[in-house]
């Protein structure tokens, strides 16, 4: 049946009757990527976005730090220079050329669509900086403007005609012949299993956090499109490059680790050992941050090192970091006072499955977009900031290279037998096998020193 805008209610009456759910494009993933993909998309697209959970618990909304933009041509050197360093050069500089030069377009049109960027006193935008930049080039809404942002594109999606949101629905299989992607299959809350069919299928799953016993990442961002790239053989890039951030709020709870965002440090924050020593340059990429804080703790036999604010009052904390100022003195520290533990843990995946600069995947009509897809923009290491721009980007020009293709699609597939598919647990422990092997097959060391300690 074709699905146009429609209740949810029918969505999971077509999932319960196992009937055939057609679209024009179905996106996986409801954070920045996905969001404004489906918004880059012409209206006489009907565009399906499903997601795991609910449509607040993304990891765009998580984002702390900023947005980074070139604020000026004379700019541009220095900013391909820091995101190429950062990335130990190993980024693709077609890659780093485009998210630069389309910068000021993207973040122009969220300012047109309504995100509130911050100001100084004067009214103009408030640029910072952070780890590994040179100059001061990121946008913020205070401590969370990966919220603004997705936020915002998600108030506009809603009342969009052409596009649905379905949450709490996972996929569980690509539908494919001839290397030819012809839909998913997926589950929804209450273990009905459908097929959506569509012209074009974005993936906007996000990166793998939810592997990783510590990671700044919701436990249900598991990697699902990493896993079924490596079951179709659709190719893979760096799938090793994961990043590790070096400052988290310290705790011995299980669960989502807090991010203290490197814009802390931007802001003149410092880290001291046991002895309240400080013991590196605060500002270096945050690969180098993360091995001194490691060579650190493991110099002192602990599991943490410190950080605090002196640069700041209380009251300049409070107004500039809301959120980490809150989640710190929920656990008795006042930053800009006190020292507070912090430790390393998984943030970020740099590699994924790879793609062109339109988002094109190995697998003719299967875009990948946001943490999902490796373009080569971030290498080796992500420069901080990046990964809002760099999902905005890339998510446009797959949108856009979907809206211009009048090529003709045949339907072309094999029957699908839901009754095939294994149990979530024993489906989970698959995906999580498959993935994990392949990390280790590309990097023993890492996988030695970080994947062992898995969820």
């Amino acid at each position: 049946m074709n699905f146009r805008r429609k209740e949810q209610s029918l969505f999971n009456n077509l999932m319960k009757n196992k009937e055939y759910i057609k679209t024009d494009v179905v996106i996986v993933g409801s954070g920045v990527a996905g969001l404004f993909a489906a918004l880059c998309l012409p209206k006489d697209k009907d565009v399906l976005i499903i997601t795991k959970e609910n449509t607040d618990e993304c990891d765009s909304m998580l984002a702390q730090g900023g947005v980074c933009v070139l604020k000026d041509v004379n700019d541009f050197k220095c900013y391909f220079e820091d995101t190429m360093k950062a990335g130990h050069w190993e980024n693709d500089p077609d890659s780093v050329r485009v998210m630069i030069e389309s910068s000021q377009e993207v973040i122009g049109t969220l300012i047109d669509l309504g995100v509130d960027f911050d100001t100084d006193k004067d009214g103009k935008y408030d640029y910072t900086r952070e780890g590994a930049h040179r100059r001061n080039r990121i946008l913020h809404h205070k401590d969370e403007t990966g919220k603004e942002i997705t936020d915002t594109l998600l108030d506009i999606a809603k009342k969009k005609e052409n596009i649905t949101i379905v949450p709490k629905t996972t996929m569980i299989d690509f539908i494919e012949k001839d290397n030819v992607c012809q839909g998913i299959v997926c589950e929804d809350e209450y273990g009905e299993m459908g097929s959506i069919l569509a012209r074009d299928i974005i993936l906007a799953t996000g990166g793998l956090g939810g592997l990783f016993l510590n990671s700044t990442n919701y436990p249900h961002i598991t990697g699902d499109s990493f896993a079924l790239a490596i079951k179709h053989g659709v190719e893979l890039k760096d799938i090793n490059y994961i990043q590790i951030h070096p400052t988290t709020l310290y705790s011995k709870k299980k669960g989502r680790r807090f991010l203290i965002s490197e814009s802390v440090r931007g802001e003149g924050a410092i880290l001291l050992n046991e002895n309240g020593e400080r013991f590196t340059d605060e500002l270096q990429p945050r690969d180098v941050v993360t091995n001194a804080i490691v060579e650190e703790m493991k110099k002192f036999g602990t599991d943490h090192v410190y950080i605090t604010l002196p640069t700041m009052t209380t009251e300049q904390a409070a107004k500039r970091f809301p959120n980490i100022f809150d989640a710190c003195m929920e656990e008795g520290y006042d930053i800009t006072k006190d020292k507070v533990p912090v430790t390393p843990a998984q943030h970020y995946m740099m590699g994924g499955i790879k793609t062109d600069l339109y988002g094109r995947t190995s697998m003719a009509h299967l875009y990948a977009a946001g943490e999902t897809a490796c373009n080569g923009a971030h290498g080796k290491n992500r420069l901080a900031s990046n990964s809002l721009l760099e999902s905005l980007v890339f998510a446009k020009r797959a949108a856009d290279v979907i809206a211009d293709d009048k090529s003709e699609k045949p339907e072309n597939y094999n029957e699908i037998d839901l009754s095939s598919y294994p149990p979530k647990e024993e489906r989970q422990k698959e995906f999580k096998k498959l993935i994990m092997d392949e990390i280790k097959e590309k990097d023993k060391d890492f996988y030695d020193k970080w994947c062992n300690t898995q969820g």
